[in-house]
C-alpha cells in the first residue's frame, strides 16, 4: 500500500504500466512520417489508433500496418471548420497526438508574408483550434493524456529557422499554460522535441551531403534519427508509466542540444 494525499491504495503493478488496453487515441499526422511511427506503436501496445491525416489514402495505408482495430480518418488542420467536427467525432479520446507542422526555410530578410501566413496558420493557429476543441472534450470527461511535437528549434536555432523556430517556442508556452488549466481535470499535456529526424520535412538537408552530415556529427550519437525512434517516447506519454508528468517537453535528440556548436547551412 503507499499513501497518495492521505489517502491508501495499491500500489501499481509495474507490468502494466505501458498497457494501453481500451483506450482510445487519435493521431493527427498519421499518414507519415513520425506520427505513421507513433500510431503504430501505440496500437501495437493495446490502444484503439485513429489514423488521422490530411491526405486520407496514406493514413489508410499507414492503418493496414496496425492491423485490427485501427482505423483512417481524413482531417486537414488547415480547414478550422473540420476540427470541431472531428472533436464531435471522437469525443470519447483517451489519448490526443498531433505531429503535423510545415516550415520554409528562408533568412529572414528572404521571408515574405506568405511564409509567415502558411507556418503560423499550420503550426500555431491549427495546433491551437486541434487543442481547444478536444482538450474541451477531455476536460469534460476528465481525463487524457495530449501529447504534441515541438523541436529542438525551440531552444536553439540556426539561420532560416525564425517563423519555425518562433512557432516551436510558442508550442511550449501554450503547452505549459494548457497543462496548467487543465491539471485539475486529470488531462495531460507534454511534448516531444525531436533532433533530426529522417522524414519528407528534412528532405532539403538530406539532399545536400555537407548538410546531412555535419548534421549527423552534431549529434552526440553521431547520426540521424529514424521515425520510429520517436515512438516510445509517444507511448511512454499516453501511459500510466506518465501519470505524473505533465507541462514537460521531453527531449529525443541524440544529444544534440547537449553540446555546444553550429553548422551554418547554405542559403
Amino acid at each position: 500500500m503507499t499513501s497518495v494525499g492521505g489517502a491508501q491504495r495499491q500500489r501499481r503493478n509495474f507490468k502494466n504500466l505501458f498497457d494501453l488496453t481500451g483506450r482510445q487515441a487519435l493521431v493527427v499526422g498519421a499518414g507519415s512520417g513520425i506520427g505513421r511511427e507513433m500510431a503504430v506503436a501505440l496500437s501495437a501496445f493495446g490502444a484503439h489508433v485513429c489514423f488521422a491525416d490530411r491526405d486520407l489514402p496514406a493514413a489508410q495505408e499507414s492503418a493496414m500496418q496496425a492491423g485490427d482495430g485501427a482505423s483512417a480518418y481524413e482531417l486537414d488542420m488547415l480547414d478550422l471548420s473540420a476540427i470541431p467536427l472531428a472533436a464531435d467525432r471522437f469525443s470519447d479520446l483517451d489519448i490526443l497526438v498531433f505531429t503535423a507542422a510545415t516550415n520554409v526555410r528562408k533568412r529572414v530578410l528572404d521571408l515574405s508574408a506568405a511564409d509567415f501566413d502558411r507556418i503560423t496558420q499550420l503550426n500555431l493557429r491549427g495546433t491551437f483550434a486541434l487543442l481547444q476543441a478536444f482538450g474541451r472534450n477531455m476536460v469534460e470527461r476528465r481525463g487524457g493524456s495530449i501529447i504534441g511535437l515541438t523541436s529542438i528549434r525551440a531552444m536553439t536555432t540556426e539561420p532560416g529557422q525564425a517563423i519555425y523556430a518562433a512557432t516551436k517556442a510558442a508550442l511550449i508556452q501554450m503547452l505549459r499554460t494548457a497543462a496548467a488549466e487543465w491539471g485539475p481535470a486529470n488531462v495531460r499535456f507534454n511534448l516531444i522535441a525531436p533532433g533530426v529526424v529522417e522524414t519528407p520535412l528534412t528532405d532539403q538537408i538530406r539532399a545536400s551531403p555537407e548538410w546531412y552530415d555535419a548534421y549527423a556529427r552534431k549529434s552526440i550519437l553521431g547520426r540521424w534519427a529514424q521515425p520510429d525512434e520517436m515512438a516510445g517516447a509517444a507511448v511512454y506519454l499516453a501511459s500510466d508509466a506518465s501519470s505524473y508528468v505533465t507541462g514537460s517537453v521531453l527531449v529525443v535528440d541524440g544529444g544534440w542540444t547537449a553540446a555546444d556548436g553550429r553548422y551554418t547551412p547554405p542559403p
